[in-house]
């Protein structure tokens, strides 16, 4: 029985699928999740098709996906090893230990370098009080990135950047073609219950 389940699914599901990065919400039908199979990427959500299953469930863990009756977990993968060794520029750190200060150029690369990794390796996880939602727990992150640089550690919650309280997913996603001509970036996080500033400043 196992067996044919086994080649049911590898018939209908591409051999390279992968769960690469997922966003969970509180409501699981806000939930989403970036796969990976045939060198092409999809954002998707519960309820959608993709890569010729259906998605059933988005965790923290990975994401389920029906095919035709046979379900699949796909847990969160790894990046890749020629990801993960991208060098990395040597910031140059500000007096305070919650600030950094870089070149834009240098910031760039950076981003061209590290984002999918970022995407691979990073998980959120809404904070409510009630019904309102206050900030975004970092569950999981990658080290030697753009983000342990600028100071953010796992189990940081990010309530704000730049001002903006970050109350839902599409705020978090809205504020990035704000950011691009900025000076400066700061995001306010609580650690171990304590508020804490955190800010990259570009020359």
């Amino acid at each position: 029985m196992l067996s044919a389940i086994v080649l049911a699914l590898a018939a209908t599901a591409p051999p390279d699928l992968l769960a690469v990065g997922v966003v969970v919400a509180r409501r699981p039908e806000a939930s989403v999740a970036i796969l990976r199979a045939g060198g092409r990427s999809r954002v998707v959500g519960v309820g959608d098709s993709a890569f010729g299953g259906r998605v059933a469930e988005i965790t923290s863990a990975g994401v389920v996906l029906d095919f035709d009756g046979t379900r699949a977990t796909l847990r969160l993968a790894s990046a890749p090893a020629a990801l993960a060794a991208a060098p990395a520029a040597s910031p140059v750190a500000a007096a305070d230990p919650g600030a950094l200060t870089m070149d834009r150029r240098d910031l760039e690369r950076r981003l061209s370098q590290e984002t999918s990794r970022i995407l691979a390796e990073t998980a959120l996880v809404p904070v409510q009080n009630g019904s309102q939602v206050e900030g975004f727990a970092i569950t999981r992150m990658p080290e030697g990135t753009l983000l342990t640089d600028a100071g953010l550690k796992a189990g940081d919650i990010v309530t704000e950047i730049n001002g903006t309280p970050i109350d839902s997913l599409a705020t978090l996603i809205g504020l990035w073609p704000k950011l691009q001509n900025e000076t400066s970036v700061r995001a306010t996080v609580l650690r171990g219950g304590q508020p804490m500033t955190l800010s990259l400043s570009l020359r």
